[in-house]
């Protein structure tokens, strides 16, 4: 076109390009609302990124994270971090019951510090306990699973001895005063604080007992003694100390005599030959006690070097010019294991599991019957509720039980199955309206009893079948061996084999292989047939496991 036509032009095409933008503006302008709030979003997004990295590498300060166990450690941290603790103090009212079930948590240990182990038990009020079990999802997902226990009393790590007792056994003491008789048990795993709880404080073999609930309960006996209510009474205060180990009584403040345990024309039980010291003061119990705790019988276990492998019986008891007015018994529990980690052992340590389980499956059958006011209480079931017979039968009998757990990691199992033990306790409670149906308590006898075999351990169905017939054998022969040792033991006359009987952990091989030349060689020949089958039993299983 020509030039002046291209000019003529020009003013047209400016109008229209304004006309353009003029219609056009309107759905630019929106598009930029709807880019701000895009941009508002990524900015958000980008303040909350920022935000969890701060907060994960405040997390990452906080938790070391050489712990191999960190994540779990972490996510116990951030589920405390929700909770409003309210742990219990001495101004909390003191509850009577006549069951009393309670858990005392303990400190972490040097060993479980130095493996920087994750303490995985909570306690938040002065009756609940949660465990936080580590779990493994099967994409490898790391969670926990967080259960709740409910006692009567519960105690962090930060309790003393002496708040523990102010709780349990204290308001037990009055009892015996009215003509009763009371019953403190300290339950637990080995390495849980029983000993450290009853016997007062340990610096290596040096013991400090004047702050252990044994020296509390003492020194309130003769606090009450010396009130006016019952200082015309004339009441005389005696101790003794035994302990029961494998079945057999020993006598902690008597050189450790064999004591034998005989029903008397009345039908009450009598340890023959127990002696009973008579004591003026708090301090000659606290004596008394080092003295006796020194002779006890201890082992190495896969959980603590020096285990107390024996249950420590220490009784406190006021008669009134001879005659029994009452007695609080304070027992200090053996450790209780699984039986995986005794099958592997030798034959004295699998047969003392097995002792162990069996007397604490009878123990919490006559607290179910005393719970419960059965007429019939299975005290012949073990040594130890056959000693302690008259602390389950009549009325004013009164029972504590103080759960003792570990909180590491690694103890968790363990843990759980301590608590879940006290749990039954609890719910035989009659506060609690038995808790219990038939079929659980079948359920409960069955798990139990095979504990009490001292094999009993987490297994699929699979490994269940495959070890069947083994777990039989085993339990055949251990059933055989004390039978037949028994029977050995009373056809023999002879002064030196009854001397090595006498000793609590004697050998039994050598017993047998000294014995063969005088005693009848059928009985001895049963007895070495069946300690041949427990041995095979043991290694059958042992080499099940390892397939």
């Amino acid at each position: 076109l020509p030039a002046a036509e291209v000019k003529e032009n020009l003013p047209l095409q400016e109008n229209v390009t304004v006309q353009v933008s003029a219609l056009a503006s309107p759905v630019v302008r929106r598009k930029s609302n709807i880019v701000k709030e895009m941009e508002k979003m990524k900015n958000k997004r980008e303040e909350k990124r920022a935000q969890l990295s701060e907060i994960r590498t405040k997390r990452a300060q906080e938790i070391d994270s050489s712990c191999p166990n960190w994540e779990f450690a972490r996510m116990i941290r951030e589920f405390r971090a929700n909770l409003d603790c309210q742990p219990i103090s001495l101004s909390d009212p003191i509850e009577e019951h006549r069951i009393c079930v309670c858990v005392r948590k303990r400190p972490l240990n040097k060993q479980e510090i130095n493996k920087k182990e994750c303490d995985v038990i909570t306690v938040p009020s002065k009756c609940v306990l949660l465990v936080h079990e580590p779990k493994q999802k099967v994409d490898l997902t790391k969670y926990l699973e967080t259960q709740t226990f409910r006692f009567d009393f519960s105690f962090d790590e930060c309790a003393s001895n002496e708040m523990v007792y102010r709780f349990t056994a204290r308001p037990l003491v009055q009892t015996i005063f009215e003509g009763g008789k009371a019953t403190c048990f300290a339950y637990g795993q080995t390495g849980s604080g029983k000993t450290h709880t009853m016997g007062g404080d340990f610096s290596g073999r040096a013991q400090n007992a004047s702050k252990g609930i044994y020296a509390f309960a003492s020194q309130d006996v003769f606090f009450l003694r010396s009130q006016p209510r019952y200082r015309s009474q004339d009441l005389e205060v005696y101790v003794t100390f035994f302990e029961i180990y494998n079945g057999k009584v020993f006598d902690l403040l008597n050189k450790k005599a064999k004591l034998r345990v005989l029903e008397d024309g009345k039908q009450q039980v009598q340890v023959v030959g127990l002696q009973e010291k008579q004591v003026c003061c708090a301090e000659d119990v606290i004596r008394m006690i080092e003295m006796g705790s020194a002779c006890r019988t201890s082992g190495q276990t896969f959980a603590n070097a020096s285990s107390s492998r024996s249950h420590a019986c220490f009784q406190i008891i006021l008669r009134q010019r001879g005659k029994l007015v009452g007695k609080f018994s304070l027992v200090d529990l053996a450790g209780n294991e699984r039986g995986a980690d005794t099958s592997s052992a030798d034959r004295q340590t699998r047969m003392e599991g097995a002792e162990i389980n069996k007397s604490l499956l009878a123990l919490k059958e006559c607290i179910r019957a005393l719970g419960q006011n059965k007429s019939h209480t299975p005290f012949r079931e073990s040594k130890l509720t056959q000693v302690l017979r008259d602390s389950f039968i009549g009325t004013n009998s009164r029972t504590c039980m103080i759960a003792m757990i570990s909180p590491g990691m690694s103890s968790c199992e363990y843990t759980l199955n301590t608590l879940r033990y006290a749990d039954r306790v609890k719910e035989l409670s009659p506060h609690n309206g038995g808790g219990e149906t038939q079929n659980q308590m079948e359920v409960e006898e069955t798990e139990m009893r095979e504990e009490s075999s001292g094999l009993r351990h987490s297994l699929s169905k699979d490994e269940e079948e495959d070890l069947s017939p083994h777990l039989f054998n085993f339990r055949e022969a251990m059933s055989q061996i004390g039978e037949r040792e028994e029977k050995v033991k009373m056809t023999t006359e002879l002064d030196y084999l009854l001397g090595i009987t006498e000793q609590p952990d004697y050998d039994l091989e050598t017993f047998v292989n000294r014995a063969k030349y005088f005693i009848e060689e059928k009985t001895l020949d049963a007895l070495e047939v069946a300690m041949q089958l427990e041995e095979q039993a043991s290694k059958k299983i042992r080499k099940q496991r390892r397939q």
